[in-house]
């Protein structure tokens, strides 16, 4: 999972960079975000979790087992105020499915699968509003909702809600108008506590997922 995570990072940023080579240097009818714009960006979004951690009996003895948690593609939205030149405030909806596996030894069974609510609200500083590939940074806040689940292979696997928080990394790349190119990376963590089989199993799991994304946006 960590090495296809990585390769796909590695593609979000070629995905950037021909897209920054797409842009013509010369002057273009594109226009610059300013305070009290909005951008609506419709994005691909990936979210990958890196989980890896054991499960365990409730005592805490060690089962030999530990969680996968499969990565979902899925369309979301980025709605992104801008209180001052430099400064913007992002909210990302969407929802992804995700199956969870118990792995270790010879075992390798699914034990659930789920669709996760994972809004993030990041408040982002723009180092160079005025240009043409306008990247920013960003930190916040996510929330997790588990909804949806649909127990396999006989397990019943219960996961807690709650918050987290996130780091981010991107660019707005002008193209025509106020029509934009978005690349965006985050880094989300994420604790869940996981009850399998009304407690007689339990794993406290890092979800700690990446969300990377490409999309479209338009200035408002």
């Amino acid at each position: 999972m960590r090495s296809h995570t990585s390769l796909r990072i590695a593609a979000l940023g070629a995905g950037l960079a021909l897209a920054a080579l797409a842009a013509p240097a010369s002057a273009q009818d594109w226009q610059v975000a300013r305070k009290g714009d909005w951008i609506v960006t419709g994005r691909i979004t990936d979210v990958a979790s890196s989980a890896d951690d054991a499960i365990t009996t409730a005592a805490g003895a060690t089962t030999g087992l530990h969680v996968d948690v499969g990565y979902d593609v899925m369309p979301t939205l980025g709605f992104t105020y801008f209180v001052t030149d430099h400064i913007s405030v992002e909210a990302i909806l969407g929802a992804t499915q995700h199956e969870i596996r118990a792995q270790g030894g010879t075992t390798d069974v699914a034990v659930h699968e789920t669709w996760v609510l994972p809004p993030v609200v990041t408040l982002q500083y723009r180092l160079a509003p005025e240009a043409r590939v306008s990247p920013y940074v960003g930190a916040g806040l996510n929330y997790m909702l588990f909804f949806s689940g649909e127990n396999r292979n006989g397990y019943d696997v219960k996961l807690d809600d709650g918050l987290g928080y996130a780091l981010q990394a991107g660019a707005d790349i002008a193209v025509s108008g106020p029509w934009t190119v978005n690349v965006d990376v985050k880094k989300v963590w994420f604790n869940t506590d996981a009850s399998i089989n009304a407690g007689a199993l339990k794993s406290d799991v890092n979800l700690d997922p990446w969300v990377l994304s490409l999309g479209i946006g338009r200035k408002f």
